[in-house]
């Protein structure tokens, strides 16, 4: 007889019980008009929130107009962005009871981007783009301008657009917060030497270079409020010399523990053009570990993990706690149940699925009863 499957267990999230181990990471779509989801939002998250998943976690949302990574990015920085998001959420809640996060974000100097299939680039003010902001007046790549270096005032406005955003997610309903301090965007910006040269409190030496991080999560933690976790993605390392390392994630991942965080995401590079990634399965899952190392609270895991038995063996080694897929979830949906199917776990489906499993198929769903007459 095979062990249970390690991967269809629950876990605590602080106040928050997942199901299982899943998670369907944050995907941006670059669709939203003025920061509102529209038709292809309800579409696409109706259709990861019947996978059977953990948890579902929302594509990265800007706290500030210029925050967002594209024009076509989800905002939550007015009425009106809080209200469509209401109705995205009670949609999807409608549909199924799977935990939703949201996570929260600023571009920074990767801001005012065109989409991915657009090419990607900076758009210009004068092409209806905006000047992004960021640490220092380093461009993203050497044949951009500058990002507007950031102010005293610009920093308190960052600090407070996060707290702002994070009372509007509260008061949405999410199950759970994700603070993006990945991927080269604001916050992993201040932390990495490449892409911060100030010279103030909030520049130079590591403790000075995890201050606005740790005050942001500080002010998230606080409009979030004791019910609500607060998680952290992080990239644990620039994968370019001179850049963020591990060592550097180990010490802010402390920190964090210390300051309440509720659990750790760990990712990797985003922040340098010159970024050098050894791709391959799984090629995260050992900085994962070394944060896991060094905190008691759970460490998510995400890259190039497609196989079941490789998420199942990640959990059950004690490499990291949650695994995380999003290109995965995207070619296949159901990869929750492909994955129970194999390891002998159960998913809890809409009822008004739970009569498609061909005949013979593995009882995914537990023990359930169907009659008709």
């Amino acid at each position: 007889m095979t062990a249970p499957s390690q991967l269809f267990t629950p876990i605590q999230l602080g106040p928050l019980t997942l199901p299982n181990r899943i998670m369907v990471s944050p995907m941006c779509q670059y669709s939203a008009v003025d920061g509102n989801p529209v038709a292809w939002h309800f579409a696409h998250l109706g259709s990861l929130a019947m996978s059977g998943a953990g948890l579902l976690c929302v594509e990265a949302t800007g706290v500030s107009p210029e925050g967002r990574i594209t024009p076509g990015c989800l905002g939550l920085y007015n009425d009106e962005n809080q209200a469509q998001l209401q109705r995205l959420v009670d949609a999807v809640r409608a549909i199924s009871g799977i935990p939703l996060a949201l996570q929260l974000s600023h571009a920074g100097r990767k801001a005012s981007s065109r989409a991915p299939w657009e090419g990607g680039s900076l758009i210009a003010p004068a092409d209806g783009g905006w000047l992004p902001h960021g640490p220092s007046a380093v461009p993203q790549k050497p044949d951009e301008p500058p990002p507007h270096a950031m102010t005293g005032a610009d920093i308190q406005h960052v600090i407070a657009s996060f707290a702002q955003a994070a009372r509007r997610a509260r008061d949405i309903g999410f199950d759970a917060i994700e603070l993006h301090m990945a991927h080269g965007y604001l916050l992993h910006q201040f932390l990495s030497p490449l892409s911060n040269r100030r010279t103030d409190g909030y520049g130079g030496s590591l403790e000075n270079r995890l201050r606005l991080p740790l005050e942001v999560f500080e002010a998230v933690r606080q409009a979030a409020g004791p019910g609500l976790p607060v998680g952290v993605r992080l990239s644990a390392t620039d994968w370019a010399e001179g850049g963020w390392d591990i060592a550097s994630t180990v010490e802010l991942s402390r920190r964090l523990e210390a300051a309440g965080c509720h659990f750790l995401d760990i990712s990797s590079g985003g922040l340098s053009y010159q970024q050098k990634i050894p791709v391959g399965p799984g090629y995260q899952v050992h900085l994962a570990t070394e944060v896991k190392a060094a905190v008691r609270i759970p460490v998510v895991t995400v890259g190039l993990i497609t196989e079941p038995a490789h998420a199942e063996q990640i959990v059950r080694e004690g490499q990291a706690d949650v695994v995380a897929l999003a290109r995965g979830f995207l070619h296949d949906p159901r990869w929750p149940w492909r994955a129970a199917a194999q390891l002998g776990g159960t998913v809890m489906p809409p009822r008004q699925l739970l009569r498609c499993l061909p005949h013979g198929h593995a009882p995914i769903f537990g023990d359930v009863r169907i009659g008709q007459r």
